[in-house]
C-alpha cells in the first residue's frame, strides 16, 4: 500500500494524459526526494545505456501485446502530467521490483527535462507519444510527422536515443500513414495495447485496478498514465494481483523480445 504521505499528495492532484483538456496539475507534497527537473533547469547529460528503437523480428507492424505463454506483462504509461506525481509512481513500482515503459510527449519533456533521465535511471523504458499529443491521426501529413519527429528529437537530445517505442497520441492504433512515418522516423514499430486501464478518465484507484487485474493475460500490453492520482494509488495492488498470479511487470522490450 501507499504510504499516507504518497496517498494524500495523489488524492490532491489533478490529472493529465490522454484525456482531452487536461493540462496540469497543483503542486503536491510526496515522500521521495525532491524533484529538481523542472522549467529552465540545465538539460541533463545523455543517460548512458539507452536502448534504441526495439526491433522484433518477425513482429507485426503494431504490436498490442506479447506472448500469451509467458509470465509477463508491461505496463505502459501515457507521459505527461505532475512529475512528481510521475516520481511517486516510478518509486513505487521499483519496490516493487516492476519495470514500466513510459511513452512521453515532447512538451513534457522541454518543461520537465529530469523525468527522462529519472525513467531510464529506474530501469523503465522511454518512448515518443508525439510532441504535442495532438490527435496524429488526424493530421496531415507533414504535421503528423513533425509531432513525431520533433518528440524524437527531444529523446535523442536528452538520451542519445529515439526511445524504445512510438505510440500514436489519442489513438489505440495508428493509421497506415501513421506507422510509415513512424517507420520514417526510425520506429520499426507503432506500440498499441490490449488491455485500456481508462485511468485517463479518473474513476478512481479501485476500479483502475479491478480494470487491470480482470482483463489482464499474459503478454497483455496495458495502457495507463502518468499524472492521475488514482493510478498512483492503484498501482501497488495492480503489482501485488499480479504476483500473486505469477505475472511479472517488464519493460515492453523485455516482454517482446
Amino acid at each position: 500500500m501507499l504510504r499516507a504521505a504518497t496517498s494524500a499528495a495523489a488524492a490532491g492532484a489533478l490529472a493529465s494524459g490522454c484525456a482531452p483538456g487536461r493540462t496540469g496539475s497543483p503542486a503536491v507534497r510526496v515522500s521521495t526526494p525532491p524533484y529538481t527537473g523542472g522549467p529552465g533547469a540545465p538539460h541533463p547529460a545523455p543517460v548512458h545505456a539507452v536502448r534504441p528503437p526495439t526491433r522484433v523480428p518477425g513482429g507485426p507492424v503494431q504490436i498490442e501485446h506479447g506472448p500469451r505463454d509467458g509470465r509477463a506483462v508491461a505496463l505502459t504509461f501515457h507521459g505527461r502530467g505532475d512529475p512528481r506525481l510521475a516520481t511517486v509512481l516510478l518509486h513505487e513500482a521499483e519496490r516493487a521490483g516492476a519495470r514500466v515503459t513510459v511513452l512521453a510527449v515532447g512538451d513534457w519533456l522541454d518543461e520537465h527535462p529530469g523525468m527522462a533521465r529519472r525513467i531510464l535511471d529506474g530501469g523503465h523504458e522511454l518512448g515518443n507519444h508525439t510532441m504535442h499529443h495532438r490527435d496524429v491521426c488526424a493530421l496531415a501529413e507533414d504535421a503528423a510527422y513533425a509531432e513525431i519527429s520533433r518528440c524524437a528529437d527531444r529523446l535523442r537530445r536528452l538520451t542519445g536515443s529515439i526511445g524504445s517505442w512510438f505510440r500514436p497520441s489519442r489513438a489505440r492504433r495508428a493509421t497506415d500513414l501513421v506507422a510509415r512515418l513512424a517507420h520514417r522516423a526510425g520506429y520499426p514499430h507503432v506500440l498499441s495495447y490490449d488491455l485500456d486501464s481508462l485511468d485517463a478518465t479518473d474513476p478512481g484507484a479501485a476500479a483502475v485496478r479491478r480494470t487491470v487485474l480482470d482483463g489482464v493475460r499474459p503478454g497483455s500490453v496495458v495502457s495507463l498514465h502518468l499524472g492521475h492520482a488514482g493510478t498512483v494509488a492503484a498501482l501497488p495492488p495492480i503489482l501485488d494481483g499480479l504476483r500473486r498470479r505469477g505475472l511479472r511487470a517488464v519493460t515492453t522490450t523485455e516482454l517482446m523480445t
